[in-house]
């Protein structure tokens, strides 16, 4: 179990935003999938500009979820071909 102390704790701009985020990853890390969101955001922002931030940021996580979920089909049926080839 990794205890608080041993979270990572890294100040990140998300949206013109700061947030404090700590956790399991290292900093490297957590500010790479923060830049990630703010791009998601930026862009959904491009096409919608009409949306407010709480709006813009709950799109961003259905998008986010369903780019999620079709790659887990993605590697699901990958993993699939593979083991059917093992066999």
């Amino acid at each position: 179990m990794v205890s608080q102390s041993d979270k990572s704790r890294t100040t990140v701009d998300i949206y013109g935003r700061s947030y404090h985020i700590r956790g399991n990853e290292d900093a490297e890390h957590i500010r790479h999938v923060a830049n990630l969101v703010d791009e998601k955001m930026r862009g959904i922002h491009e096409v919608n500009k009409s949306l407010d931030t709480t709006n813009l940021a709950v799109l961003t996580a259905v998008n986010t979820m369903n780019d999620y979920i079709k790659l887990q089909e993605e590697y699901e049926v990958l993993q699939k071909l593979l083991d059917e080839k093992e066999e």
